[in-house]
């Protein structure tokens, strides 16, 4: 069946925080110039924030900008940080380093907490407020090209096919989006971004991308227990000192605490599980009284860009552009990469908008990473270049040199180190195999402080059409057995959040790996970390996917 096709001048992929301002920045500039321009956001949720998980201590700048009177708005950002706490935690104790040893940008006050899928709602009303074409529930499945090799839009997946490919009574093929300028906000690791930056050499002279595993709770806790404002972090227990990661611990809203543990996915053990370790750190005399007598609410996971600076691709190529975290604009050190992200849209935005007003089309917007390069983003990201590259050094000498850096830049003595570590190993490069390793033995989950797997999916609101392809495909179906399993006892199933992958007995002996792709919360986590690089994870049917609420 032939798919029809719609025509604009900007389509954006992703309702993310990138992609919303972008959008909105569009129609700011066109309002005050008098101008019509068409603008379409895709989103693969079934409603804008959706798919939307972060911690989230937000940095304002970016949003102040956007609307300076975002206040007034009523923008969803209403407990600034009140206290701020950085503790190291060894299995028994919690050591917190003062404040005023920090570095300044490790300061959060003035930032706020919220839930980052709620500013997305409400920047959602504000951009369709403004003429921007939102549709949610729509996977941009394709990216479409014209004969020039210029980007030419997107097209969205078919919807109504069945597993077995054939077409349900229902189907309906995919749309076509065509634009002059298409921008690419999918967030960490999308795919079609992944696909541009593979044919277009986007990572060509550039640091290999490294990620982390955010693992997220949502808990309602006991109104005496509420300290609204208080933000915790950590580093140490229970992760060993060479294995990097650390916790968020953030209290809003109405007796609500947000609490998360993110595992570096460099790690080395096959036996790790991201999942397990966010349990274990729960039980920690430290924290363990933050939670008690509460009740969890909410559970989501979602990688995280963790490269920084040298680890950005080329962000502009003919006809469209990368924003957001599909580039990785994350601050590691400050966990904080939404101010990043609506930033490099409004930048993206105002470069299209630019290339509008002459009447060019399907050209690179030069203008956009020219103007990245001389925004207060690069300096956010230029001041913690060398923090994650000198944790292979272990925590506490990663930790020291990183703190000196981030000290020597906010006292302006930048120059003093004016050196760029490098990532040279891509994170599905660094697992060792089972036999030079200790296995890992985790507790049975309690049920009350500690959970396994399928009731956190459950509390995520996932759900896909069990009727529809696969999502989570395989290049070589026997690589699985005969060299995950051999080599590293099957890593699948310890490194994924959401208990996808499992290893089970075959017909006629044997073992074979199982993919329960129902219960995929779209964190990425097997298509970075596979040790082959076998599992492809691809769109499935719009509308699929967690469902996320206040995440």
């Amino acid at each position: 069946m032939e798919r029809e096709s719609m025509e604009f001048d900007v389509v954006i992929v992703g309702a993310g925080p990138a992609g919303l301002a972008a959008a909105i920045r569009l129609k700011q500039l066109a309002a005050a110039n008098g101008r019509e321009i068409g603008v379409c956001v895709l989103e693969k949720a079934a409603e804008v924030g959706a798919h939307i998980v972060s911690g989230a201590v937000i940095d304002p700048i970016a949003i102040s900008e956007l609307f300076p009177d975002w206040k007034e708005r009523g923008a969803p950002l209403d407990t600034p940080v009140t206290e701020d706490r950085f503790l190291v935690l060894t299995k028994d104790k919690a050591h917190r380093i003062p404040n005023w040893m920090l570095p300044r940008l490790m300061d959060n006050h003035g930032m706020y907490i919220s839930s980052l899928g709620d500013v997305c709602r409400w920047l959602g009303q504000r951009a369709e407020e403004l003429g921007v074409d939102v549709f949610p529930g729509f996977a941009a499945a394709e990216v479409l090209f014209n004969e020039d090799g210029s980007v030419k839009g997107v097209a969205t997946g078919d919807m109504g096919v069945a597993k077995d490919g054939t077409f349900k009574a229902e189907h309906a093929p995919g749309m076509e989006l065509h634009a002059r300028y298409t921008l690419f906000a999918e967030g960490c690791r999308g795919s079609l971004s992944q696909q541009l930056m593979a044919k277009l050499n986007l990572r060509d002279g550039v640091d290999p991308q490294v990620y982390g595993l955010g693992v997220k709770e949502l808990w309602q806790i006991p109104r005496d227990r509420h300290q609204r404002g208080l933000v915790v972090h950590s580093q140490g227990w229970p992760l060993d000192s060479s294995t990097g990661g650390g916790s968020f611990l953030y209290h809003f809203g109405e007796d609500l605490v947000s609490i998360g543990f993110v595992t570096h996915l460099s790690y080395e053990n096959p036996y790790l599980s991201p999942f397990e370790e966010m349990q274990r750190f729960k039980t920690h005399p430290a924290i363990r009284p933050f939670l008690e007598g509460g009740k969890r609410i909410g559970y989501a996971a979602r990688t995280i860009n963790e490269g920084g600076l040298q680890s950005v691709p080329k962000l502009a190529f003919p006809g469209g552009a990368l924003i957001g975290c599909s580039a990785g604009f994350v601050n590691l050190p400050r966990i904080k990469g939404s101010h990043n992200a609506m930033k490099t849209g409004m930048l993206a935005a105002e470069a299209a908008f630019e290339a509008l007003c002459a009447d060019r089309s399907h050209d690179e917007l030069t203008a956009y990473p020219e103007a990245f390069r001389k925004s207060w983003a690069y300096q956010d990201l230029h001041k913690v270049r060398n923090v994650k590259p000198g944790l292979k050094w272990g925590m506490w000498l990663g930790t020291i040199h990183g703190g000196l850096h981030m000290w020597l830049n906010d006292l302006g003595l930048g120059a003093l180190v004016g050196w760029t570590l490098r990532h040279k190993q891509a994170d599905h490069e660094t697992l060792k195999p089972a036999a030079q390793v200790q296995r890992i033995e985790y507790p049975k989950p309690d049920g009350v402080l500690t959970f396994d797997r399928n009731s956190s999916v459950y509390l995520s609101g996932t759900n896909h059409e069990e009727d529809q392809p696969v999502h989570l495909t395989l290049k070589d179906a026997t690589v699985p057995v005969s060299h995950n399993l051999a080599l590293y006892d099957g890593p699948e199933g310890r490194y994924c959040p959401a208990g996808v992958y499992e290893f089970v007995d075959a017909e006629g002996g044997g073992r074979r790996l199982q993919i329960n792709a129902q219960n995929c919360v779209h964190c990425k986590t097997c298509d970075i970390k596979d040790p082959r690089q076998n599992i492809r994870w691809v769109t499935p049917e719009g509308g699929g996917g967690p469902n996320y609420t206040s995440m």
